[in-house]
């Protein structure tokens, strides 16, 4: 009688393990940062642009401030699958083939990624995962890959959840702990439902380098697909409904920056430093083989990424809206806070803010910093300086879509 008990237990409990999270434990216990080349280069990639780009990164020391993962996005496939169903790298793009890349990835210490879609074909064109997730999985794993991108075009009526979850579990069979990034867009909500199936996921369509423009539609893509500039991914999608859903392990995905590409160097710095602020991946999306020494400057800021990497990971906040000012505030691991004030408006603006007059209170979080009760050192980020403390006024002139960058420490 006992074992006619026992015996549907142990089932049960086979079963719950079974369906529980199989993602890899242990990644992405802050946000990833790396490169990836969709934002300038789309399909036209190939081995030796990769491996110029790996070699910038290092001798322009941006692996040694943690940009370290190295994805290659839509476009390194044939368009077909081979006769046994696998998928082939395009021998004109990438002649030694892709583990060839990933081993020389790995040799400069380096993580290397790759790109595939949920659906039939992938937004370019290409085979897409469907029906292959298994036999996909195992390949990436004999490459080497330690991160996937994982894209949402001709999905039909798969229902987005239960897609990804297929291919979280066929990762899993590998045993190769892979990085699972989730390209949906934000179409159903996948801060909901992510969290146990992958790493970080796309809380928006895709970015372009503009600051303030609105949806940009181009043609020969889907008809899903547009471009959203920097505001308009900030408005739409940085509320308290996402931030609660991010932590280590976890990270609304933000998509890859545009810094370098175009826009003004305030715009560069706002950019850089909202991501940063909302614990989004930090990846590159320029030609880092033609970095200027500006946005170098900018990219390589380690105490702006010291703020996006906090271990505490919450992601901030907008804590004042006033006219053409914003202040952001992101409470980080040791008690100190960052606050970004950013000018949205086409003209100077001339900045008072009086410390004592504030508390800052993330309820989300339960994290409080009140002024009138304590004082705390202010540093400029970008100026890489201490500028006071909050006993006094915070006066400055902020310049059209610049930020000043700060953050709070208690005074001993």
């Amino acid at each position: 009688m006992k074992k006619l008990i026992l015996i549907p237990f142990i089932v049960l409990l086979l079963c719950t393990s079974f369906a529980y999270s199989q993602k890899a434990e242990g990644l992405a216990q802050t946000p990833p940062m790396g490169w990836n080349s969709w934002n300038t280069f789309a399909t036209n990639i190939s081995e030796e642009l990769v491996i110029g780009v790996v070699d910038s990164m290092v001798t322009m020391g941006l692996r040694d401030v943690g940009y370290n993962y190295i994805v290659i996005d839509d476009g390194w496939m044939m368009r077909e699958r081979d006769a046994a169903g696998n998928l082939v790298a395009d021998p004109e793009k990438f002649p030694h083939g892709i583990k060839y890349l990933a081993d020389y990835v790995h040799s400069k210490g380096m993580k290397f990624g790759i790109y595939n879609c949920a659906g039939t074909h992938t937004c370019g064109g290409y085979p897409g995962g469907r029906g292959h997730e298994y036999q996909d999985a195992l390949l990436y794993a004999s490459w080497g890959v330690d991160f996937l991108k994982y894209d949402w075009c001709s999905h039909g009526n798969l229902t987005s959840d239960a897609a990804y979850t297929t291919m979280r579990d066929a990762l899993h069979e590998t045993g190769r702990p892979i990085l699972f990034s989730i390209c949906e867009w934000g179409d159903t909500e996948p801060w909901l439902w992510a969290e146990d199936i992958g790493h970080m996921w796309r809380i928006s369509g895709d970015i372009y380098p503009c600051f303030d423009c609105e949806d940009r539609h181009d043609d020969g893509l889907p008809t899903q697909w547009s471009a959203w500039g920097v505001m308009r991914i900030l408005n739409m999608r940085s509320n308290d409904t996402l931030r609660r859903h991010a932590h280590p392990g976890a990270w609304n995905d933000f998509d890859m920056m545009e810094v370098g590409n175009g826009m003004s160097l305030a715009e560069d710095r706002t950019h850089f430093a909202l991501w940063s602020m909302l614990a989004s991946p930090l990846m590159l999306g320029n030609d880092v083989r033609k970095t200027s020494k500006q946005t170098l400057e900018i990219l390589k800021n380690k105490e702006i990424i010291a703020v996006n990497q906090d271990k505490l990971g919450i992601q901030a906040f907008r804590y004042m809206k006033d006219g053409a000012l914003e202040v952001w505030a992101k409470p980080l691991h040791d008690g100190s806070w960052a606050l970004c004030f950013m000018n949205t408006g086409s003209s100077p603006y001339n900045l008072n803010f009086h410390w004592n007059k504030q508390t800052i209170r993330d309820t989300e979080f339960n994290k409080e910093i009140s002024f009138a009760k304590s004082i705390y050192k202010v540093r400029d980020l970008y100026a890489k300086k201490d500028i006071g403390t909050t006993k006094g006024i915070l006066s400055a002139t902020i310049a059209s879509h610049d930020v000043l960058m700060v953050t709070l420490k208690p005074k001993k």
